[in-house]
């Protein structure tokens, strides 16, 4: 708000999720933003988003200028999305101005056809019903009707003084060839516009993936670069949240526990609260167990807690939860606890991050797992799965939420796989999980590998798994290379399980 007034240019919030704070509190108020993108970018969505973002937020009517499809087409599409647009027209809150070709209307050169018609139409609309917001879809529509570029740029600007001169804040929107070429498709819409914003369909591996950038905003601020945005079915336009992440999270000295009294004691006295902590192992070794016993011990303790499954369905967890003495399904009953299992391949990196945003803001928990990491990446590219892991982090540092990620690494290292190197740097917590041989059997191995802020146990100790859950045990003496994946032995390695009685001892203390 302070660059708003500061730059004399004050700012009309789009209500948009996401789209105000890239926009630096909205779109400049009384002035023209032109939305450039290719097919499929959601162009017209965003335009009509901000006209029904407008009314239901703020109360202020708005008129929908259509080129391109006809006023009933677009009812139609905008039902889909929940927007009951007929609805609003009845009460003078939302009205069309079509001016979409027919069938049979003959191609007309200039000389013979100006916008003045249309104009006085869009003038006479928005005084009727008092509006505040006008969109117009699409400019490219129009160039059929003028064989002179230079007749089509005064006509578009007059249209654009004229909704100025009402103080109305419009939204036009304009066709693109070409992802990063140039900015509109005849290169003559975005003259007419003091403010641009450009939308993105790119094909990124074998996904379509939605970006946004406010290329320009004239005398006012605006974020910079490009934002993933995905269209939810009854919600519309949402960006993704790494938009939004600063280093503003609060720092809590409260400790919450594991679900485990012994890894507590690993930690220091548990888990701060609010904290994020990684737990990385090769498979079989007891990172969904943990993750079980972590949101289960917030729902005996009454803490709500959501736990995101992208591997096993929600009877599943429930089957081996209890298989450790774990009730999920009395817990979900009770509403202390939510199970929340999806196919990591059913929506995108994006989409999954909408709607994992969506479901804590509506369950509102205080601890949150995620259950893996591993199967969200399959398929992602570096920077997809980097965006994603950056936009889950703001949402629960931002709602002071524990919480509790697992990640797949068959390396054991916890910090040098391709998946952890994204976000060891961002947790306050590392729990590297690790198959060992000794004596010709197998058996796993726990070690705290980082801690922030706090005085861990360093050892390296014996895990194991029964009816009851996770256990921590003896330290593991006489090994060496175990979390560096090393093939390294000192002596005749054994675990001296009788010399780690005072160990064991001092943890369950």
């Amino acid at each position: 708000m302070s660059d708003m007034r500061s730059s004399g240019i004050e700012k009309l919030p789009s209500g948009i999720q996401g789209l105000d704070v890239i926009a630096d509190g909205g779109f400049p108020r009384g002035r023209t933003t032109l939305v450039a993108g290719s097919a499929g970018s959601g162009k017209t969505t965003l335009a009509a988003q901000f006209l029904v973002e407008g009314l239901r937020r703020y109360g202020e009517p708005g008129v929908f200028v259509c080129f391109q499809e006809s006023a009933d087409d677009i009812r139609r599409n905008f039902a889909s999305l929940g927007w009951p647009v007929g609805e609003w027209e009845a009460a003078s809150l939302w009205a069309f101005v079509d001016a979409s070709p027919t069938l049979d209307e003959p191609v007309v050169e200039s000389g013979s056809y100006d916008l003045g018609a249309l104009i006085a139409r869009v003038e006479t609309t928005v005084r009727r019903i008092g509006a505040k917001r006008a969109a117009v879809d699409s400019l490219g529509a129009v160039f059929h009707r003028f064989s002179r570029y230079d007749v089509i740029r005064a006509e578009l600007a007059r249209l654009t003084l004229a909704l100025g001169r009402l103080g109305v804040t419009t939204v036009m929107t304009a066709g693109r060839d070409d992802e990063y070429g140039r900015i509109s498709r005849h290169g003559v819409e975005e003259i007419v516009s003091d403010n641009i914003i450009v939308l993105r369909n790119a094909l990124e591996g074998e996904r379509r993936r939605r970006t946004l950038e406010v290329l320009k905003f004239s005398g006012t601020s605006h974020r910079k670069g490009e934002y993933p945005f995905s269209v939810m079915p009854d919600a519309g336009i949402a960006i993704v949240p790494v938009s939004d992440i600063q280093l503003r999270q609060h720092a809590s000295t409260t400790r919450v526990g594991s679900g485990n009294s012994s890894l507590d004691a690993m930690c220091g006295g548990g888990f701060f609260r609010g904290s994020i902590v990684l737990v990385s192992g090769a498979t079989g070794c007891g990172k969904t167990v943990m993750a079980t016993e972590f949101v289960g011990c917030g729902a005996e303790h009454g803490e709500r807690s959501l736990l995101f499954a992208f591997e096993e369905s929600s009877e599943q967890l429930a089957r081996n939860a209890a298989g450790h003495g774990l009730d999920f399904d009395a817990e979900q009953r009770s509403g202390r606890l939510r199970v929340i299992a999806a196919c990591p391949e059913a929506r995108s990196l994006d989409d999954h991050l909408i709607a994992i945003e969506a479901a804590i803001d509506e369950f509102r928990p205080r601890r949150v797992a995620v259950d893996s990491f591993s199967a969200l990446e399959r398929g992602s590219t570096a920077k997809l799965f980097r965006d994603f892991v950056l936009g889950l982090a703001a949402i629960v540092r931002e709602r002071h939420i524990t919480a509790l990620f697992t990640v797949t690494d068959e390396q054991g290292t916890g910090a040098t796989c391709a998946i952890s190197a994204q976000i060891a740097s961002m947790t306050d917590c590392i729990i590297v999980l690790r198959h060992i041989e000794t004596l010709g059997q197998m058996t796993r191995a726990i070690t705290v590998l980082k801690m922030r802020g706090s005085a861990h146990d360093k050892t390296i100790r014996e895990l194991t798994v029964d009816g009851s859950g996770l256990h921590v045990g003896a330290a593991l003496h006489g090994l060496s290379g175990i979390v560096a994946a090393a093939d390294g032995r000192a002596g005749n390695a054994v675990v001296e399980r009788a010399a780690s009685e005072e160990a064991q001892a001092s943890l369950q203390d």
